[in-house]
């Protein structure tokens, strides 16, 4: 991706708010190319011309920089059946992206099956008011815009469930026997 900025005198000098603060680009033609953009550098630039006739003539211009979705928050959840549980995935993209959920390969959608899904901004959220045995497993967070789309997996699991093969009560048997081995191999060599 090029950026260009064009001023109607020869001199230009550029800064925006993410640079750090006081640096300035200096161009000697009409023109100041940024090649491969990168979407934290959108923000508002400054364009002052200079000659020694007159006062600087100064523009603003905002730069906005497309990009697909990527989703930055998604975590698993454990609540207990009866209960509210919620499911949430946060993603980032320009133009903002839209969200969809899916358990398996059916799409979710409010009001069916006791679920709501709201949409705000960059945050998408999955309601269950109340949690049954057929609510717990994965789902699916599709972020998409007109550049792309992105997934995330989010699990809705119960008390005691196994997430990643382990759960929480086998971990602290797991940590309290390490513990014991490395004492005892510790112990009989000396």
């Amino acid at each position: 991706m090029v950026l260009s900025l064009i001023s109607q005198l020869c001199d230009c000098l550029l800064s925006s708010s993410f640079f750090p603060e006081g640096q300035v680009f200096v161009s000697e033609d009409e023109y100041l190319e940024i090649s491969d953009i990168k979407r934290d550098q959108s923000g508002e630039y400054e364009c002052s011309a200079l000659n020694d006739v007159a006062a600087p003539d100064v523009r603003k211009v905002k730069i906005t920089v497309n990009y697909p979705p990527y989703i930055s928050k998604a975590k698993n959840t454990g609540v207990s059946v009866g209960q509210k549980g919620i499911l949430s995935c946060e993603a980032s993209a320009v133009p903002m992206a839209e969200f969809q959920w899916f358990k398996e390969d059916t799409r979710l959608s409010t009001g069916l099956d006791g679920v709501r899904i709201e949409n705000k901004g960059r945050m998408s959220t999955l309601t269950f008011f109340n949690v049954s045995e057929k609510d717990y497993g994965n789902y699916t967070c599709v972020a998409t815009n007109k550049l792309g789309n992105t997934n995330a997996s989010i699990t809705l699991y119960g008390p005691g469930a196994v997430i990643d093969g382990v759960n929480s009560a086998s971990r602290a048997l797991a940590c309290l026997w390490l513990s014991g081995t490395l004492f005892a191999h510790f112990f009989i060599k000396f």
